[in-house]
Formats: C-alpha cells, structure tokens, sequence
C-alpha cells in the first residue's frame, strides 16, 4: 500500500502539468457534493414538514441554489477531465495529436470488433501478410491459418535446432496486422547481418524464446500478438512436424524432392505435394474459426509452399468444405519461379482442385502421380471463386523477365466464377498491393451478402 501511495505521488511532481487540474477537478467535485447535499437537505425538511430556510418558497425555488452549485461543479469537473485526458494520451500516444482522433480511432476499433466480418485467411509467406496488412482495416475478426511447413533460413535452422514450428510465416503475419507499424514492428522484422545471429530476424527469435517461456508455440504466438496489438488471430494449420515433399518432372521421370525450401530451387515442373508423415491433424481452434467464418480466403502466396500445404490437412479441407461461407481464392499476379512457371489462371485452379481431392480420395492415388490428375472429382468445387488481377497496363520489367503476368482467362466450366479487377501494386507489378486487394476483396463480399 505504501509502495503504491508514493507512485501516485510522483504525478504530483512540479512540472508534469497535472496539479493545475486536479485542483478545479477537486472543487468540482465538491460544488457537485454540496449542490446534492443542498437538494437532499431540502428533501428532507420537506418529508418532516419542517420549516426551511424559505418557508414561503416553491420547491424550485428551493432548489436552485443546490442546482446552480451542480451545474457549475459539472462544468468545471468535465474540463478538468478533458484537460487532464488530453496530457495522458498525449503522452501514452504521440501519434493520435488530439482527443478527437483517438475517440474516432477507439469507436472504429470497437466498430470492427462488432460489426467486421468474421474472415479467416488460409496462406503463408509474404503473400498472405500483403493480404493481411490491408485487410486489418476493415475489420479485427481476422484468423490467419498459417502452414508449418517451412524449413529454410532462420525458421528452418531454429526449427531443426529447437524443435519448434517455423515461426517465421507467422512473424510476418503479427508483424502484418500490427494496429502501429512503427518502431516495435520494425523491430520484430529486424534481421542480423552478422555474428553468431546472421540472418535471424528478431521476431523468430522473440516468438521461439516466449515458445520455451510460455511452453507452448501457440501461446507464444498469442503474446507476441499482444505486444503488438494486432487486429486479429493466428493459428497453425497443424502442430504436428511435417516435412513438404514435391514429385517433379525431369524428362520422362518423376523424382521426389525432400523440404519445402528445396522445391521451388529444383526448378523443374511439379505433379504434385505432400505431407509426411501424412494426414497430419489439424489445429482444432482453426477448424472451429473456419466453421464460424462469414468469408473464407486462400492465398494469395506460394501456390504449392504456402497455400496448398494448408490444404493438405484433411481436416482444414472437410471443414471448408461444410462451411456456407463464400470462399474465395486469390490467385498471384504473376507466375513465380520453380513453381508457377508458365502457369495459368486455370492451372492454378486445377492444381488446388487435384489437391484436395487427393485428400479426400486418397485411397484411389496412393500409386502416385501417374494417377493424380485422373481422380474422378465426386464432390463440388473447394473455392466458389477466384480473384484475379484485371489490370495488365503495368508491363513487369526486363529485370524481372522470368516472370510473367497471370492474365485471367478461365473457362467458367470448372465451377469456379472469376472476379477480376485491378489489384496489382502499380510501382512492383509482380505483387499485389495491400490497400487495394483488401478494397476489392471486401467490396466484392459486401456485394454477394446483399
């Protein structure tokens, strides 16, 4: 008790600005006590038909001297307050310089708490925090499901080391619907150039340390997402420790390819990803977010190291499928390298939609690829859409010439319907741009619901 009555007596230290109005804070206060007690006073001689101080007087006019001394103790009360908020939140919050925008700011915050869609993304890699990074401002009832099958760079050497899951997809996604990219979330990107540290970003290592403190990679998650403040929830899409495996093509044989970093470095055509060990479990809270979402997303990102090891979870699947969300896959703006070479809109598509029924008919293709694209599909489409960049005005440059515009021509037949509209980050058109993806994403939700 003593300890806590010397803090509060530091805000009366001279020069903090604070006695000027605790005092009329004070006095307020006590002409608002006095004005009740006066009223009160009253009241009571009244009941016992006492004589007053103005025996011939109506009760108004009885009244008055107490309502005068309220009304004046109010005023002077609430500026008080005023005054005093104005220094604390300029003090907590330097970036919000008057009263008026943090109270814009609170009830937008609340708003989207209440009234946002309940979205749930299903991704990983840079692709998804692009997504992500917009979205935020359009509503908080955001769930990433991220993969867990990196195991290159600093998320491969701490996952191989420490035996934790690779924490770098879900870095970028905190650090992506971060309230403030300021200071703190440059901070948790922060990579080490040198030393016994070289190429580890401070997140990685922040996430893996709260993963040993907390004993949990989830809880570490959730306080990680705390020290930012972010505008939503991440989830693995399992906790189990699995391994991406690709079967390429190169000439007329097919050949396995070990880990999620190697298979795009192969830079041969791909059949198709897998899983071992196989048919991991999925993470339950991510199968209640996507039962309970209003809006289902996929991608944009890697299409077979990001998106489609989500899609490996036979779990995540079943429950996409059973939910009466809109689902919608965002397909990249360009093709990527040792993954998506040459690929178009409708092999995008066709590579999710082989995928997933490799899940659910496993047993009709455990004889390999050579099989895999010949599954009779039973059941309908995963995605009900597919949002594609319309806008090519912006030729990808001659430095970037190994990729290629993914320009959306898709035959409606498939099941899918293609939304297209401008999306492409005008000064890199080989990538999305953050603000207007979500704009468009979210305009076309809105459009479908009414």
């Amino acid at each position: 008790m003593l300890a806590g009555l010397k803090s509060a007596s530091q805000l009366l230290y001279p020069g903090l600005g604070l006695k000027r109005w605790l005092i009329p804070l004070g006095l307020g206060l006590v002409f608002v006590g006095l004005g009740l007690g006066l009223i009160f006073s009253d009241i009571f001689l009244l009941t016992t038909k006492t004589p007053g101080f103005w025996p011939f007087a109506t009760s108004w006019q009885r009244w008055l001297p107490g309502l005068l001394l309220m009304l004046v103790g109010t005023g002077c009360s609430s500026y008080s307050l005023f005054r005093l908020n104005t220094l604390f939140l300029a003090a907590l919050l330097p970036n919000q310089p008057t009263v008026r925008d943090v109270a814009r700011q609170i009830y937008r915050h609340r708003r989207q708490r209440r009234d946002g869609p309940k979205v749930v993304v299903i991704g990983g890699g840079t692709g998804l925090s692009v997504l992500l990074r917009g979205l935020k401002h359009h509503t908080h009832n955001i769930t990433a499901i991220i993969t867990v099958a990196d195991d290159g760079g600093s998320s491969g050497k701490l996952r191989r080391e420490l035996g934790v899951l690779p924490p770098g997809d879900f870095r970028n996604c905190i650090a992506a619907l971060a309230d403030d990219e300021a200071l703190i979330t440059q901070l948790f990107q922060y990579r080490f150039r040198s030393g016994g540290l070289e190429g580890h970003s401070f997140g990685n290592l922040f996430i893996t340390a709260m993963a040993g403190v907390t004993g949990s990679f989830v809880r570490a998650l959730y306080e990680s997402g705390r020290v930012l403040s972010i505008g939503g929830t991440i989830l693995p899409s399992t906790l189990e420790d699995v391994t991406l495996y690709a079967e390429v093509s190169e000439g007329s044989q097919t050949r396995k390819i070990e880990g999620e970093s190697a298979i795009p470095e192969a830079k041969l055509p791909i059949e198709r990803v897998y899983f071992q060990p196989d048919a991991p479990r999925a993470f339950p809270p991510a199968i209640q977010a996507i039962l309970n979402a209003d809006l289902i997303v996929a991608g944009p990102g890697s299409l077979y190291t990001s998106v489609i090891p989500n899609l490996l979870v036979t779990e995540i699947v079943n429950a996409i499928r059973a939910s009466d969300a809109p689902k919608i896959y965002i397909c990249n703006v360009a093709t990527q390298p040792g993954e998506t070479d040459d690929y178009t809109l409708a092999d995008h598509v066709q590579a999710i939609e082989a995928h997933t029924d490799l899940v659910n008919l496993h047993s009709e293709v455990v004889n390999g690829a050579d099989n895999f694209y010949k599954v009779q599909r039973t059941k309908k489409p995963l995605f009900d859409y597919v949002l594609a960049n319309s806008n090519q005005d912006y030729p990808i440059p001659e430095s970037m010439n190994h990729l290629k515009p993914i320009v959306p021509r898709y035959p409606e037949t498939n099941g899918y319907k293609v939304i297209v509209a401008d999306v492409v980050d005008h000064q890199h058109p080989w990538r999305h741009d953050s603000p207007r993806l979500a704009s468009q994403l979210m305009k076309w939700y809105q459009t479908i619901k009414t």
